[in-house]
């Protein structure tokens, strides 16, 4: 199967929802939303700045929103702010949402990471043009409503070693601003700031493949964390997640989100929610993923594919829910950048094989060849466990042989 037929498949299974009528999708949801709990979304009014809550797309948003234990591509900045300490690639990501109606979200990423340092920065514009009728309509229509949020991230990675993946910390200082016009609501407009705190490790858990990388995670984040305006509360939350892996085409995450009011007796908290969601790589160049989230009501079903060539890759995303309507309401698309590793793979790889190099030198007998392969590995390296651990058995071993020579000449 070519990478081109991979590519048209990928489209086919994102357009099947296109397939089905509106009134078709509509009944299917009235259902499914009445058994969760109603029609009337509870949430709905209580904060502001929904572009903070909005998916602008990727795996994020095809994994139903499930990411805060994944967090490993560009779209970590929206889900966990720790997830740039560990990338694997320096990436620059372009995202298109055609989120409802006439409104779209656009969000451009970029982000990369020194060793142990990771470092991101990302914009995000949403923008709803008012289509109106008649007079007012007419007068109105030559504005837009619109929200910018611009991030820069932060993060750093703990007591990282071969054995222990390390504690990374991280976080996400973000201005917001909305625009309303005159036209519709005079000094509505308002700037704000807060930020994200995110905490993320991952280990080995009941592993049935080979593989370095591990196959368990979990994190937790704060995110929007900052002073209301104009008595508009932020959409401060919680959120903790895991994600698993129990063989190597297989990965599985939960989150689950608590949303917090900083003054609950006059502006209560939303309704806390929940994500689960899966990516399965069917190729080394092309996985698939779905998701479904709850968040007080309108469950959203989510389902997306990504297809890589060479440097760049294609993610493709549609969602479903009771605010979706038939044509092209929310689809997205991201576009991104491979920009290299910094030379991490080079380095891993030399490292393998100074150490390869200096067991083989040991089981000949040659202990300084050993000591010397080791040290380069080392230096490289300085956490790669096995070779420091190698480096102090032979060390111990020629101190040992150094004391019996002396014997031996004193006598």
């Amino acid at each position: 199967m070519t990478k081109k037929l991979l590519v048209f498949l990928n489209l086919f299974i994102i357009l099947i929802p296109y397939s089905i009528s509106a009134r078709d999708i509509s009944d299917f949801y009235y259902r499914a939303d009445n058994f969760l709990g109603g029609l009337s979304d509870p949430n709905v009014g209580l904060t502001a700045f929904p572009t903070l809550i909005i998916p602008s797309g990727g795996r994020f948003e095809a994994m139903g929103t499930a990411f805060t234990a994944v967090a490993d591509d560009a779209s970590f900045l929206e889900a966990n702010p720790a997830g740039s300490s560990s990338l694997r690639y320096t990436e620059l990501a372009f995202f298109h949402n055609d989120w409802i109606a006439d409104t779209n979200i656009e969000s451009v990423i970029f982000t990369t990471r020194f060793n142990n340092f990771g470092f991101g920065v990302g914009g995000k514009f949403l923008y709803v043009p008012f289509t109106g009728y008649g007079h007012w309509g007419e007068r109105t229509s030559r504005g837009y409503y619109s929200e910018s949020v611009g991030i820069l991230n932060f993060s750093y990675r703990f007591m990282a070693s071969h054995d222990f993946w390390g504690i990374a910390v991280g976080t996400n200082l973000k201005a917001a601003y909305r625009h309303i016009p005159a036209e519709i609501y005079e000094n509505q407009s308002a700037l704000s700031t807060m930020l994200d705190i995110g905490v993320l490790t991952r280990f080995n858990f009941l592993k049935f493949y080979t593989a370095r990388e591990k196959n368990a995670s979990f994190g937790i984040v704060l995110k929007n964390l900052g002073i209301a305006q104009l008595d508009d509360p932020l959409p401060l939350e919680a959120a903790a997640g895991i994600a698993y892996s129990p063989f190597r085409p297989l990965l599985l995450a939960i989150d689950i989100t608590y949303p917090i009011s900083l003054n609950p007796s006059e502006q209560p908290a939303e309704k806390w929610g929940f994500a689960v969601g899966t990516d399965v790589k069917i190729t080394d160049f092309f996985s698939v993923q779905g998701g479904f989230r709850y968040r007080g009501s309108n469950p959203r079903f989510s389902v997306g594919s990504k297809v890589i060539l060479n440097n760049i890759s294609f993610n493709f995303n549609y969602t479903l829910d009771l605010t979706t309507q038939a044509g092209l309401d929310r689809f997205s698309i991201v576009s991104t950048l491979n920009l290299g590793d910094r030379g991490r793979a080079s380095i891993a790889k030399r490292v393998d094989g100074y150490y390869i190099a200096g067991l083989r030198a040991y089981a000949d007998g040659d202990l300084f060849g050993a000591v010397r392969n080791w040290e380069r590995a080392v230096a490289l390296d300085p956490g790669f466990s096995p070779a420091v651990a190698s480096l102090t058995t032979v060390r111990k071993t020629l101190e040992m042989l150094e004391e019996m020579q002396a014997m031996q000449v004193v006598r």
